[in-house]
């Protein structure tokens, strides 16, 4: 399963189906946001969906039941890579050193969420850099831990 850009209409109605998974055309139109694109043209979309293999069809009667094949999550990390391959040069690390000094997440915030374990050994003595928030968020994380004294 290859998956592919969507246009940002195409987006916005995936987003309804995402929080619906399974849905029928006047499910998925009373979730949409305002202003509310014609019932044609939703249509006309999720037609471009299900061959894009967003979703999968199921006729019931007369009419179209669709049901979501790739999941958020999944499009999200798409995008991600997408998004850090073309501003930061493939380079993660940048874009987590922009988002602390942006101050959109902070060192206890990844303190919260990643318990690093790692041996630095340098190479070679360098000179010194200007010490950036990752790195000193890195020089945390790797300094030895001083022992807790007993009562």
């Amino acid at each position: 399963m290859k998956i592919t850009n969507l246009t940002p209409s195409e987006e916005d109605i995936m987003q309804a189906l995402w929080s619906l998974n399974t849905a029928y055309l006047r499910d998925i139109m009373a979730e949409l946001p305002e202003p509310k694109p014609h019932q044609n043209t939703v249509s006309t979309y999720l037609k471009i969906l299900v061959e894009k293999e967003f979703l999968k069809t199921e006729k019931e009667g007369r009419i179209f039941k669709y049901e979501v094949i790739i999941p958020l999550e999944e499009f999200q990390n798409f995008k991600l890579k997408q998004f850090i391959k073309r501003y930061f040069k493939k380079n993660s690390i940048e874009l987590v050193e922009r988002l602390l000094d942006l101050k959109t997440i902070s060192t206890e915030d990844l303190h919260q969420f990643f318990e690093v374990k790692t041996s630095v050994i340098p190479k070679r003595k360098k000179k010194k850099k200007k010490k950036t928030a990752l790195r000193e968020f890195v020089e945390e994380l790797t300094e030895k831990k001083k022992k807790k004294k007993k009562k």
